[in-house]
């Protein structure tokens, strides 16, 4: 039998009412006891690492996550680790960049009702999660809800209350569960026997996301200039700028890029991505200033994947390089 590591962080899955709103209470050996079943797939060991809501749970927690896995890596063969749903897919798609290449796999899941209650969907997710840590073809950083198996770049939150909350956005789905059988459809990615996993340690957290509405002037971005490091603008469409290469928002981009700070343009529509060649307000803005482009990124891994990058190096062409470099076919141009 596998050795398989849960590791709860709190989340709905592990909330009960404190009088004043749900709040996580329930501990990591008392959500195992609510899916008896899962003793049946492998051996099962729990560690508490926080009991947090997700709302709380930022780049700090994330590399304490990572460095969880990464002490406790040699003595198990995979991990479940449980989590709130409201910040799950920055987690997955952090914990991406911080774990890569594991021949072993790391499971993110959680629920959109508690453990305790009788018409939840934890315990199905749950069941699910560790389903499919046991397989022998299941690698890397995957996300596990609703029956579905999502890669850890490509999961995005769509609906705040229903059980079938997460979407693989621009990408299949890694594989779906129905009635404890595990149906994969993208073929797994090979492993050599020995193959170790690289993990990385250091995130720099100071971006800025920065959507655009019409009408928006640039006051914004020249005050946040000084506390960040980087920022990610959320366009129109497949992406352009408001004024256009000489417009007031191009000349707050211009100090900041002359300041050293990083520039990430993006679109706010969900699926299909940016491509900011196709208009002259996108196609102008870009050639001058060199910007780098998210594509089909999801907010959430060109966020996380920003932290990752720059936590690594502050060099202009080597920041470029790392976050154009797929990882887990995070970005497709």
């Amino acid at each position: 039998m596998k050795r398989i590591l849960m590791l709860a962080t709190g989340g709905t899955i592990a909330s009960m009412e404190s009088g004043h709103g749900l709040s996580p209470a329930i501990t990591s050996e008392e959500i195992l006891s609510h899916v008896p079943s899962v003793g049946e797939l492998c051996q099962v060991e729990a560690v508490q690492l926080m009991n947090l809501d997700s709302t709380n749970v930022g780049p700090e927690h994330w590399l304490n996550i990572a460095n969880a896995v990464r002490e406790r890596y040699d003595s198990y063969d995979g991990f479940v680790i449980t989590h709130g749903t409201d910040t799950m897919a920055y987690t997955a798609a952090a914990l991406s960049y911080l774990i890569q290449d594991s021949p072993k796999p790391i499971v993110i899941t959680g629920s959109q009702k508690s453990i305790a209650l009788d018409d939840t969907d934890a315990r199905r997710n749950l069941y699910d999660s560790f389903r499919y840590a046991v397989d022998r073809d299941s690698h890397d950083v995957s996300l596990v809800f609703d029956g579905r198996v999502i890669l850890g770049t490509r999961a995005r939150k769509e609906r705040s209350k229903s059980f079938n909350a997460f979407s693989s956005v621009d990408y299949p789905e890694r594989a779906v569960i129905r009635d404890g059988k595990l149906i994969r459809y993208l073929a797994p990615r090979p492993y050599a026997y020995g193959a170790e996993p690289v993990f990385y340690d250091r995130l720099e957290d100071r971006v800025l996301l920065l959507t655009l509405i019409p009408g928006m002037g640039a006051e914004a971005l020249g005050l946040l200039k000084d506390r960040y490091q980087a920022v990610i603008l959320q366009s129109f469409g497949v992406g352009g700028l408001p004024g256009g290469e000489n417009g007031p928002l191009a000349q707050a981009m211009e100090e900041w890029l002359l300041a050293g700070k990083t520039i990430v343009m993006m679109t706010q529509v969900p699926y299909e991505g940016s491509d900011m060649s196709v208009y002259q307000v996108g196609q102008q803005v870009k050639e001058r200033f060199q910007l780098m482009e998210a594509y089909n990124m999801t907010l959430e891994a060109a966020a996380t994947k920003l932290m990752w990058v720059l936590g690594q190096t502050g060099d202009p062409r080597e920041i470029r390089e790392l976050f154009y470099r797929p990882v887990q076919f995070d970005v497709i141009q």
